[in-house]
């Protein structure tokens, strides 16, 4: 399938948050509860449609365990955009968050894209972290932020392409130079060299991805 751009994207987080299973959400629209932890990194795709632009998205599912860490942050050169993932059911997890968006930045262009997500929203008896305190972090360090439920799909789609539609707007603002070879950015055979400008409208999708 033909696309006007392509977007590298990763999803971090540390292991047991739901990572795969948003990817396999996202990509093949199933849910998989269990599975084998991720060693190094898994990857998938989709094409999304943004503002009548076909956006071809390549997504790095990479590994939460420390033990991984050296091999995950090679996965992080490139890279347009991030889904951050935290457990709402596992104050742990949320606490890891600063250290891995700290991770990410000295690995990336200060201008990546990174939307911090509370996944596991359909277990609201377990919840240990509030919408609101994921929401006030978000704020402070300048993420998107959306909660999530790989399990019933709420909000995974909207979060991969949320963050799709801010990459777009930085390259029709400027912020990033697709002229040239623009981190985790590559323009595709179908988007017309000269017309990368104009404000998006609304966000339709081709294609599909749903787990917790």
């Amino acid at each position: 399938m033909s696309y006007d751009y392509l977007f590298k994207y990763l999803i971090i987080g540390d292991t047991g948050v739901g990572k795969t299973c948003l990817l396999l959400q996202f990509t093949d629209k199933r849910f998989q509860p269990v599975h084998d932890l991720t060693i190094g990194a898994e990857f998938g795709d989709r094409v999304v449609t943004i503002g009548g632009r076909s956006i071809k998205l390549h997504i790095w599912d990479t590994a939460g365990q420390e033990t991984f860490r050296s091999i995950t942050r090679s996965f992080y050169r490139g890279a347009a955009g991030a889904l951050l993932v935290y457990d709402i059911t596992r104050r742990e997890t949320f606490n890891h968050v600063a250290s891995w968006m700290e991770d990410v930045r000295q690995h990336v262009t200060h201008n990546m894209s990174i939307i911090l997500i509370g996944n596991k929203c359909d277990l609201v008896r377990k919840r240990a972290i509030s919408k609101d305190e994921g929401e006030m972090f978000a704020k402070q360090h300048g993420l998107l932020f959306m909660e999530t439920s790989a399990r019933t799909c709420q909000n995974v789609d909207e979060a991969f392409i949320e963050t799709a539609a801010n990459i777009l707007e930085k390259i029709q603002n400027c912020v990033f130079d697709v002229s040239k070879e623009s981190p985790g950015i590559k323009i595709g055979y179908s988007c017309p060299r000269g017309e990368i400008g104009g404000r998006y409208g609304t966000i339709t999708e081709l294609g599909g991805g749903c787990c917790s």
